[in-house]
């Protein structure tokens, strides 16, 4: 009789021995189905990362959020933090990378997140206390295999309790059974063609002053306040993989190519939120950012893999000269992010306060 207990009963570094054995066990699952969520669940999230200056330099220099007030005591100071801070990209990121084991490590995709609002500057040493709340469960009309949950998602200085930002987000997850579904297709838009402004308007310079000067310009001419950025960003293992699982983000497709091969995308894809940061970056380099507060309508609308290169584009849809400090104004943006074939692949409205130029 075989005594399973002694180690040196089976060999597993023989291969067919191996294959034979890891046919018979079970797998034991991280993540949920789509089953599990039910409206009103409230889920707390663990581990907490630790916000650092090291991991918000990294993801900074990354994806080319360059702005010195996250970088230097000196500017964050004038800049009217009382120390320097995190960039906000990198509090995001990490708040919702710790909630990916609990709400969509199964896969799916990122469809997009809303009203997501800052509400104090975090700096580095704060522990994260992250919770969310299943909002709303449904099916997809056209993927039978996958259900559509929003979640509020809030992250905290778990120290303190001080609330640092919230936001909803909606993702597709797969069922553990399909459903039976009506064969429509998920966000049908009008394809009749949109009716273009008769020119398009670019910002002299970088302040509040600027884009409102612009903006005032194209009411009065039948124009849009629109324009490229010319930096570009390719996809590289670092953006795809390394900076996820830096903020815990455990979801396999930013990491695992054997899962992935069989899916839609054929391969590993970007987290949304380094593409929406890199966009992001590219909008700030061309203009005089002085805080960032509120994101809305934020959608992800095509696969980004290694290899693809990701551009920016922006237009200005308001000026409020009274939002913000003396120093600052607030402008509201519609920020698309696209690939080298001119495709998009994020969008999102952002408020901003930016500096005046006085």
């Amino acid at each position: 009789m075989t005594d399973w207990a002694d180690p040196d009963t089976l060999d597993l570094s023989d291969g067919e021995t191996f294959d034979r054995l890891l046919d018979r066990a079970d797998t034991r699952e991280k993540g949920h189905f789509f089953e599990f969520f039910a409206e009103g669940d409230k889920l707390v999230h663990d581990p907490g990362l630790r916000l650092t200056h090291h991991g918000s330099e990294q993801w900074m220099g990354q994806t080319l959020n360059h702005d010195p007030a996250y970088w230097r005591a000196d500017t964050a100071q004038e800049r009217g933090f009382e120390e320097r801070p995190v960039h906000p990209d990198y509090l995001l990121a990490c708040v919702m990378g710790i909630t990916v084991e609990d709400l969509s490590e199964k896969g799916g995709y990122f469809l997009g997140r809303d009203d997501v609002e800052f509400y104090q500057p975090a700096t580095a040493g704060t522990p994260l206390s992250v919770t969310s709340t299943v909002v709303d469960t449904r099916t997809s009309s056209s993927r039978p295999k996958y259900g559509i949950v929003t979640w509020e998602t809030e992250g905290r200085n778990r120290e303190t309790g001080e609330r640092l930002v919230s936001y909803q987000r909606t993702n597709m997850i797969p069922r553990r059974e399909p459903a039976a579904t009506d064969g429509g297709a998920v966000g049908e838009q009008d394809e009749s063609d949109p009716t273009l402004p008769d020119t398009l308007v670019t910002p002299e310079g970088e302040h509040f002053e600027d884009f409102q000067r612009a903006l005032d310009t194209a009411r009065e001419e039948n124009a849009a306040v629109a324009y490229r950025h010319e930096r570009g960003r390719t996809m590289d293992d670092q953006l795809v993989a390394g900076l996820p699982l830096a903020t815990l983000n455990t979801a396999r497709q930013h990491h695992n190519r054997d899962e992935m091969a069989d899916s839609p995308s054929g391969d590993i894809v970007a987290y949304g939120d380094v593409t929406r940061s890199i966009a992001l970056a590219h909008a700030r380099s061309d203009e005089a950012t002085y805080r960032e507060h509120r994101f809305a309508d934020e959608r992800f609308h095509d696969f980004v893999t290694l290899g693809d290169t990701v551009y920016g584009f922006t237009r200005v849809l308001d000026c409020d000269p009274d939002a913000g400090p003396s120093r600052a104004g607030a402008v509201t943006f519609e920020h698309v992010a696209f690939n080298q074939e001119q495709t998009p692949v994020y969008s999102g409205r952002r408020t901003a306060l930016i500096q005046r130029d006085t």
